[in-house]
């Protein structure tokens, strides 16, 4: 029972669910405004999302004993900001349900494990720095914007790597909400507690629609979110099978779908922060940080609006900051197994800096291309 209260489990999670929401929570609001959401909507947005992440991130992370966690597709959402204009309500539900169920396809005959069979844990590794080194590289750039906050930190994180290693984390960010609120960075005024309620949309469906928003949904999502995401698993040695986690998040937005679920994927970036070593030493009791973060998903879900007020009350430098600390290790660990095997150290780099470059082709982001490249340059390069 300890263990499953273990403080820095609880705090990976939170620092999971608070980087993900900063990071996107606003691209989900436009997304909905696009598509003529009322407030009602976009609660109801929230919640259904919330619901979903808490119940696959909590029921596969206990399922597999791995942490596996889920979130909403920020590609997707970006691309409906985008897409869904002019586009009846009814019609973008439809397109989600369209979307869910392509994915639902993949995961129940094998075919996205059946790709990534084909991709070395080298790439994989390599795929995952890439993908975090925005992050901490946001960590330092942080540093020009809010030296004391940033720098009080970044001293009190390494101490704690010296003397206290598992509780490095927490102490970090403890001491970033102490200082941020002396300093009155903090604005919660605008901040009320209220909970948000489905909305239910009947679902319409149109070719256009589908072809247009649906089958684009479907691509950025498996491309962009569950590669990186099935990299991460891979990269930290956890050999869960992908066909039920994919599955799973496609049930879970058939589902949902009618109460604004438009997209669910395994977590790359955030999931990161639940398979480092700051989360727990031992790589098998890492679950419980994606469990403690589907229990706040849960809650960032039955109170939608608020809680993403609520993250958005805190300063960005501090965000940016935990985050980077939250996932020092786990970069290290990645670029060290991408550059372990010289055979495939040149492919392996290729795929990090492509990654890291957060190119765009076609709609489609750069984790998928970068490891398109790596592939491509292991299969030319010889192998001595």
């Amino acid at each position: 029972m300890r263990r499953l209260f273990s403080v820095s489990h609880l705090t990976a999670g939170f620092i999971a669910v608070l980087v993900g929401y900063t990071s996107s929570a606003a691209i989900v609001f436009q997304a909905a405004s696009a598509a003529g959401g009322s407030a009602e909507h976009i609660g109801s947005w929230l919640w259904a999302l919330g619901i979903g992440m808490f119940a696959t991130s909590v029921g596969l992370s206990l399922w597999f004993k791995a942490p596996v966690l889920t979130a909403w597709s920020t590609p997707g959402a970006a691309l409906l900001a985008v897409g869904l204009s002019g586009v009846p309500m009814s019609e973008a539900i439809g397109a989600f349900l369209f979307a869910s169920a392509l994915i639902v396809v993949c995961g129940v005959f094998g075919l996205f494990e059946a790709i990534m069979r084909h991709v070395p844990k080298s790439l994989a590794a390599a795929l995952l720095a890439g993908v975090l080194a925005r992050f901490g590289m946001a960590l330092f750039s942080s540093l020009s914007s809010e030296l004391l906050l940033v720098g009080a930190m970044f001293a009190v994180y390494f101490a704690g790597r010296r003397w206290l290693p598992r509780y490095a984390v927490p102490l970090a960010f403890l001491v970033g909400l102490l200082l941020a609120a002396a300093s009155g960075m903090i604005h919660a005024e605008a901040v009320s507690l209220t909970l948000a309620l489905p909305v239910w949309t009947t679902p319409t469906f149109s070719l256009t629609t589908l072809i247009g928003v649906g089958l684009p949904l479907f691509i950025v999502t498996m491309a962009s979110q569950n590669v990186p995401g099935l990299a991460v698993l891979r990269a930290n040695g956890y050999q869960t099978p992908a066909s039920p986690l994919i599955t799973w998040t496609g049930v879970t937005g058939l589902l949902l779908a009618p109460f604004g679920g438009f997209a669910f994927n395994l977590a790359a970036i955030t999931a990161a922060i639940c398979m480092s070593p700051a989360a727990d030493p031992d790589p098998a009791q890492r679950y419980r940080a994606s469990v403690w973060a589907g229990v706040f998903y849960l809650f960032t879900g039955l109170f939608g609006a608020t809680v993403a007020a609520l993250f958005g009350a805190l300063p960005a430098a501090l965000v940016a900051a935990i985050a980077g600390l939250a996932l020092l290790g786990t970069i290290g660990n990645s670029l060290g197994a991408a550059l372990a095997d010289e055979r495939e150290r040149e492919a392996a780099l290729v795929t990090f800096l492509a990654t890291a470059s957060g190119m765009s082709l076609f709609g489609i982001g750069s984790a998928f291309w970068g490891l398109l490249l790596g592939l491509l340059v292991l299969k030319v390069m010889p192998t001595r």
